[in-house]
């Protein structure tokens, strides 16, 4: 609640002179009438409206400060706020070959720090559509664009290694995941491409999936994530005679080729970044978060309703009821 006029309620003041001048009216009341014996008035019983007759100044203090607040004009402010936003489509696209086993980021591997960060991203997103494509020696889109972020970090989660698979099909990936953005309306339409790999399968290179992709104003980041050289790897063995499988880890060479994902994101007006440990994959996504931002506009509207009338209206009608029953049944005698 707010007031229009609040310099008004100063005049709540001249409440503390009106009641000053009735309690010195009554201590002035004087006997008008001599009577020569009083005892039979006495016994008499007091009359209601002479213990009541205190009520007429709390009635006229009463209307005088609801005419006040009256004055002040009480309102009641109603803010609406218009917001357009232009938000971001953006296609996730995640390396799952048999190659993102390696634990060089230890305690776990690639392909857990990557969906953990990955899941990060989407939770920061608020306007933006996003989907998701899984690929290895081949692609596929394993969620449309959405706003429905938790269904999308479901996906991520269930994300798992392609079955003895340790191609990557770079370039048919892009092509899957520009298939999907090339009919968006977005403000911006943006891939991040993530791999521990060169492309060695599928039938579209890399680069020309870029150029295509560049033509359709696709921005591409891709981000290389793996350790240079040997690295550890788990390796599963099984016993011909027992069929027991057991595990040991064992260090193999792991070889991404920074070129081919700088040529990606540079023919597409994106970037490329590299991350080596499960800390700098987490600041390449919160980079790549700052940089592609909803767009959001907002423009406030005030309106205000007046809530003086019925203020005015009780004051009113206190004053008429003191007013009426001043010249009735609480009338001085002259």
């Amino acid at each position: 609640m707010t007031f229009k006029n609040p310099y008004f309620f100063y005049l709540l003041i001249l409440a503390v002179p009106m009641v000053w001048l009735y309690v010195l009216r009554e201590r002035r009341q004087k006997v008008t009438l001599a009577f020569s014996d009083l005892s039979i008035i006495k016994k008499l019983p007091v009359s209601p409206y002479r213990r009541l007759r205190h009520a007429l100044i709390v009635m006229r203090v009463a209307g005088f400060c609801f005419l006040t607040v009256a004055l002040a004009r009480p309102q009641k402010q109603h803010s609406e706020v218009e917001v357009t936003t232009e938000g971001v489509d953006i296609m996730l696209i995640l390396d799952i070959s048999e190659s993102m086993k390696a634990l060089d980021f230890k305690p776990d591997d690639r392909l857990a720090v990557a969906k953990r960060e990955m899941k990060n991203f989407v939770a920061k997103r608020e306007n933006d559509r996003v989907g998701l494509v899984l690929f290895a020696a081949r692609a596929f889109t394993r969620c449309p664009l959405t706003n429905d972020y938790g269904v999308l970090i479901r996906m991520i989660d269930a994300a798992d290694y392609a079955d003895f698979s340790n191609q990557t099909a770079i370039g048919t990936a892009i092509a899957t995941a520009a298939n999907r953005l090339k009919d968006s309306q977005a403000k911006s339409r943006v891939m991040v491409l993530l791999t521990d790999g060169a492309n060695n399968a599928g039938d579209i290179p890399p680069q020309t999936a870029a150029k295509a992709a560049g033509e359709l104003n696709i921005k591409i980041y891709t981000i290389g994530v793996g350790k240079e050289g040997q690295v550890p790897f788990p390796m599963e063995t099984v016993n011909p005679q027992t069929g027991r499988r057991t595990q040991r880890i064992q260090m193999m060479q792991s070889d991404i080729n920074e070129k081919e994902l700088s040529d990606i994101a540079r023919l597409t007006g994106g970037a490329f970044f590299r991350a080596q440990n499960s800390e700098s994959l987490k600041m390449i996504y919160e980079e790549i978060d700052r940089m592609e931002k909803t767009e959001i506009k907002s423009v406030s509207h005030v309106s205000y309703s007046e809530y003086f009338y019925k203020w005015l209206w009780v004051g009113f009608i206190i004053l008429a009821a003191e007013t009426l029953l001043q010249n009735t049944v609480f009338r001085r005698i002259p």
